[in-house]
């Protein structure tokens, strides 16, 4: 029996009434209403009797932590790649790293997964559901909801061309004679993409490639379809959401065509949608875009659990190219806590690139043009995109990270892994959610060949390792790809012991100065303190203990280097990138 035929609790039928009747004015809001809760709960599910409750202390805690790899950053031309990745997780992640970002793992034609043909199958290549449902088993498992668009090779697109309902009205039409001119784009390419159908000439939206055609979720046929994806995800074990690209997803001709107020509905549809459900979800929103923006995606505690913090990955490569915490302490000291029941997801690295987008307003035109070309000479690539007026401009850099912070603006020296390593530690100690890049995690270096044999920027930073050359390369641990590891592993088993980690845990800027980036964390039930400072420069920084304000009376301890702090009197050292968490409570 549909769960619409069962009964469904009055709160959740409202709230989806409410939404419903917002984003389509024109529809039955109570038969859409039996619609959406017939499609996310199907046949085989029912809602709880009452929604989740915003609680910090239950959705996430300090142990969590997840990397983000492709299916395939493993192969060796025997086992399947999934395969791979399960041994990798088991053998060498567990107990520090409980969770993973599994990238599109779905049959696709190009965008390296991004450009869907079927979103119910595994790709063949990597394994099947049954690969997947393992990993979900042992650790919490984020899959990606590519909801703007889908492949123009999909067999969706194919039936919209040949005019069959009902993906004849899925995909959103525009006309060249529309006035596009307002349109935030993250391209530098046509938007517009002409293609023949059973109908005549169309011209469909293609925000990300020609390859990569928008849906029309004006149709609430689109959205339903999406509802019961989701579902089925769920059934095989995905439990955090991704909502790619979801900025982007609500069109009207004549505006920006990004963050519009239906598209903000959509998620707090889904958002409700999950707090119903009897799985623990989590959804966590794509937005690259600046920091005010992105932040608005928390909506009012009723949108995403979760959104990526965009703007970290460029703040803290700028600050260490230049030796400087002043960007990134406006920034903290603006940035509010995570409202109750939501979490920052800090990253440093992705298989995109670094997105220059989120710096907007943060860093200085100018010392952004700087860092562009302090990287370019580490080898990394920049990725453009379209402006309104025709022009174009750095939308991203693309480039290993390792290899981003081989120097600085002086050039390269001799303290890449310490620099690298620091940024790393910042990430681990700031509130909210870590997550690292699997690429991050072993130090792979820029990918050239991957770039010449795909032709596509990004494929720099997307490099497939021959897992039997990974493990030697592990196991010597003169390699830099062992020291890093080990590094990683050795202060993210330190960091899921400490309740001042919470993801929701209090946090306060600390004022030291341009060369040192600090900041306070308290555990909720405030039993323990951590100072977390980061010396940005490449030189040794000095402060006096009283700076920190420590509390006279208590034993206090840097966590990762082992060394007892005096609290009255007497100086702490930095070395060149160095990190301390300086605790109250060791754990």
């Amino acid at each position: 029996m549909p769960a619409s035929e069962r009964t469904a609790p009055r709160r959740l039928r409202e709230g989806i009434r409410v939404l419903a009747s917002s984003i389509y004015p024109d529809l039955d809001a109570d038969l859409l209403t039996d619609q959406i809760v017939s499609a996310f709960w199907g046949t085989e599910h029912s809602p709880r009797k009452r929604g989740r409750m915003l609680q910090n202390n239950t959705v996430w805690n300090e142990r969590d932590a997840y990397v983000i790899t492709y299916g395939n950053s493993l192969v060796d031309g025997e086992h399947k790649p999934l395969d791979l990745l399960y041994d990798f997780l088991r053998r060498y992640l567990k107990g520090t790293v409980n969770a993973v970002h599994i990238l599109p793992f779905f049959p696709y034609t190009s965008d390296d997964g991004f450009a869907i043909t079927d979103y119910s199958a595994v790709n063949s290549i990597l394994g099947d559901w049954e690969d997947i449902e393992r990993i979900a088993g042992e650790f919490r498992l984020m899959s990606d909801l590519v909801l703007n668009h889908c492949s123009s090779q999909s067999h969706w697109f194919n039936e919209y061309r040949q005019g069959h309902a009902p993906y004849d009205r899925f995909f959103f039409e525009a006309s060249p004679e529309d006035d596009l001119s307002e349109v935030v784009r993250p391209r530098a390419h046509p938007l517009l993409r002409e293609v023949e159908t059973a109908n005549g000439i169309r011209h469909v939206w293609c925000t990300f490639s020609h390859d990569q055609v928008d849906f029309d979720f004006s149709n609430p046929e689109v959205l339903l379809e999406f509802l019961r994806i989701m579902r089925m995800h769920i059934d095989k074990g995905v439990r955090t959401i991704r909502l790619d690209a979801v900025a982007f997803v609500w069109k009207e001709v004549g505006t920006s065509c990004i963050h519009l107020r239906q598209t903000h509905e959509i998620v707090r549809l889904m958002r409700l949608l999950a707090d119903f459900a009897e799985e623990q979800l989590v959804l966590i929103t794509e937005t690259n875009v600046p920091n005010v923006e992105n932040l608005s995606y928390f909506g009012n505690r009723n949108e995403a659990h979760a959104i990526y913090n965009f703007s970290l990955p460029p703040l803290i490569l700028h600050g260490l190219l230049n030796g400087t915490s002043r960007s990134l302490n406006a920034w903290q000291m603006a940035m509010p806590p995570a409202q109750l029941g939501c979490a920052y997801f800090n990253f440093t690295a992705s298989h995109d690139g670094i997105g220059l987008r989120p710096a907007e307003g943060l860093v200085p035109d100018e010392e952004i043009a700087g860092m562009i070309e302090t990287v370019k000479g580490f080898g990394g690539l920049v990725s453009m995109r379209k402006l309104p007026d025709g022009g174009v401009k750095a939308y991203e850099l693309n480039v290993s990270l390792y290899d981003a912070l081989k120097g600085t603006v002086k050039g390269e020296d001799e303290w890449n892994r310490e620099r690298f390593l620091c940024s790393q530690a910042i990430t681990m100690a700031l509130e909210g959610i870590p997550a690292f890049y699997i690429h991050s995690l072993l130090a792979t270096p820029n990918d050239y060949e991957g770039v010449e044999k795909s032709d596509h920027n990004r494929a720099i930073n997307r490099h497939r390792w021959h897992y039997p050359d990974l493990r030697d390369a592990l196991a010597d641990e003169g390699s830099r790809h062992a020291q890093v590891f080990a590094e990683m592993k050795r202060m993210l088993s330190i960091r899921i012991r400490q309740p001042a980690f919470h993801p929701n845990a209090t946090q306060f800027t600390l004022h030291l100065g341009e060369k040192l980036f600090g900041f306070w964390r308290q555990s909720m039930d405030r039993s323990q303190s951590i100072f977390a400072v980061n010396n940005m420069t490449d030189e040794e920084v000095i402060i006096p203990a009283m700076s920190l304000n420590l509390i006279g009376g208590a034993n206090w301890q840097d966590l990762l280097s082992g060394e007892t702090i005096r609290a009255q009197g007497g100086d702490i050292v930095f070395a060149p990138y160095q990190c301390r968490w300086i605790t109250n409570r060791s754990g």
